[in-house]
């Protein structure tokens, strides 16, 4: 990953929110902290931030964020590759997790959490992450917060305890990376599909046919920042502010026009974590 900036692209027509963003990443990867971030994204009509946790130390670092910035907001969660790993651990972090859902009114989620079976094989560490998981679903079903999923390579192991535990009300599909036929069981539960960088990148045509099969009511649009910065500036830090660039991508292979797609996602950043009341 090049530490070498992207540069602004041109502003968007009307607000959109990044669905989902780490502002701590990007502060240590790409020498971007929050104070800079989050007006550098106002720039380009990047409005509001999702700044999500992914361990105890990581999700006070966003509700710190969230607290600190009018348009950002909190997720707090145990990723499920650190699930994997905490080992003896893990009941003490959940509850570490459990405390942090209603430690601020900033906190809107729960996530990001669910199955990645792509750096986790080991089949212990697998059952870890069900159980974390698990507890997660229920954090956001007891709390009423939406739940954040991280899903890789996990599709049917992600639905399966899903079923088992009793969807949320608000689901959002991070870094969503199916195809139609997945789209199509995630949206039969009416979560929110979110697509970040990726749908640029020259290889994943399945990943752009599952973007012009879903619904534009059920869309979002992130960056995963630090990570998954779209063309043409993969390879460099990403940040908010490139979410213009995903966006414009987004209309073009959806045949829609830029401010149409543009108010529905902001709209659906509402519906999924409520209106945190910053357009601008």
């Amino acid at each position: 990953m090049s530490g070498k900036r992207a540069p602004l692209p041109e502003p968007l027509p009307l607000p959109v929110t990044d669905a989902h963003t780490h502002l701590e990443s990007t502060t240590v990867k790409g020498g971007l902290p929050a104070a800079e971030a989050v007006p550098l994204a106002a720039s380009v009509n990047v409005t509001r931030l999702v700044d999500v946790g992914c361990d105890v130390v990581s999700s006070r670092e966003a509700i710190g964020n969230a607290e600190n910035h009018p348009a950002v907001i909190a997720t707090v969660a145990l990723h499920p590759n650190d699930a994997g790993r905490a080992g003896a651990s893990l009941d003490d972090q959940l509850r570490g997790i459990e405390a942090l859902v209603t430690a601020s009114d900033r906190v809107r989620a729960v996530g990001e959490t669910g199955l990645d079976f792509y750096r986790t094989r080991d089949a212990d560490a697998q059952a870890a992450q069900r159980v974390s998981f698990a507890a997660h679903i229920a954090f956001a079903k007891a709390f009423g917060r939406a739940l954040v999923i991280h899903d890789r390579d996990a599709h049917d192991a992600i639905l399966d305890v899903l079923d088992a535990e009793g969807w949320p009300e608000r689901v959002q599909f991070h870094c969503f990376s199916g195809d139609v036929a997945f789209a199509r069981r995630c949206l039969a539960h009416d979560a929110f599909l979110s697509f970040p960088g990726t749908v640029t990148y020259p290889a994943n045509d399945a990943l752009r046919e599952a973007l012009r099969f879903t619904p534009r009511d059920r869309l979002l649009v992130e960056t995963d920042a630090p990570y998954l910065t779209p063309v043409p500036f993969r390879g460099r830090v990403n940040s908010a502010y490139l979410v213009p660039v995903t966006v414009r991508a987004m209309a073009a292979e959806r045949g829609e026009d830029l401010e149409t797609l543009c108010e529905a996602l902001q709209a659906n950043a509402s519906a999924l974590f409520g209106d945190w009341g910053h357009d601008g």
